[in-house]
């Protein structure tokens, strides 16, 4: 179960002035897997969830704020300022993004799994605005459509109101910015610094959309819920949202 996007770099420029129809109200036509949409700010457990909650279902899992560091590391080792968002869609259209053959297919970064540079502080300090720029949004967000036609868990920040609004299951995490804080502390290192990262990256990232869950999404805390209790209630909704609609 793979798919593959190669967009003329062109052509990103172009359909960031004017999307199409389609491209704002994307069908899946007759869904033969569910689609799971997952969104939340950074550090709110999206990506935890994301996996365990692939493997359990059996679909493929796609996190999308991979995508964004991958245009952003190559980026920075080209030396393209992150604000100029041109030149950023370019690099988008030329990266080929797809699922890997494993039983539980995840992204692909031209052809190889997401390495450990994507974590880098470099990355994280300009991935926010990188994902600003509606030409690279425009980009990836068609390419994010192709790789969950065919159903999948996708995690990212707008996948639920932008990418798949038509996902079967939206889950909308949220926590308090200190919890928030204080896991990218302990999975990257240094406390004051995943403060401060934290916080930078809210007002970033509430530049380019709004922390606000779609109107029929499912919202969990997990500032007071762990991490096996978020997937405990994803998974019965999923479970019991899927068995539903087969009826």
């Amino acid at each position: 179960m793979s798919s593959c996007a190669h967009m003329d770099p062109s052509e990103a420029t172009d359909r960031s002035r004017e999307r199409s129809r389609d491209e704002d109200s994307p069908s899946r036509g007759d869904k033969p897997s569910p689609a799971v949409a997952i969104d939340g700010p950074a550090g709110s457990g999206k990506s935890t969830l994301g996996r365990r909650l692939a493997e359990a279902v059996r679909l493929p899992y796609v996190n999308t704020g991979l995508m964004y560091r991958a245009v952003a590391d190559r980026a920075l080792k080209r030396e393209i300022d992150p604000d100029d968002g041109p030149a950023l869609a370019e690099i988008g259209g030329e990266m080929t993004f797809t699922l890997s053959p494993d039983a539980i297919p995840s992204l692909l970064i031209d052809g190889e799994p997401p390495g450990p540079a994507l974590e880098s502080a470099a990355v994280e300090g300009v991935v926010s605005r990188v994902a600003r720029h509606p030409q690279v949004r425009t980009v990836l967000r068609a390419i994010q459509r192709r790789l969950g036609a065919g159903g999948c868990v996708m995690e990212g920040r707008d996948i639920g109101t932008v990418v798949f609004p038509d996902a079967d299951v939206k889950i909308f995490l949220s926590a308090t910015p200190s919890v928030r804080a204080g896991r990218r502390g302990r999975e990257r290192g240094g406390a004051e610094e995943a403060v401060a990262s934290v916080t930078e990256r809210d007002a970033l990232d509430a530049r380019t959309n709004p922390f606000v869950p779609a109107p029929d999404a499912h919202v969990l805390d997990t500032t007071v819920l762990s991490s096996d209790a978020v997937f405990v209630r994803a998974l019965d909704l999923v479970r019991t949202i899927t068995e539903g609609n087969r009826r």
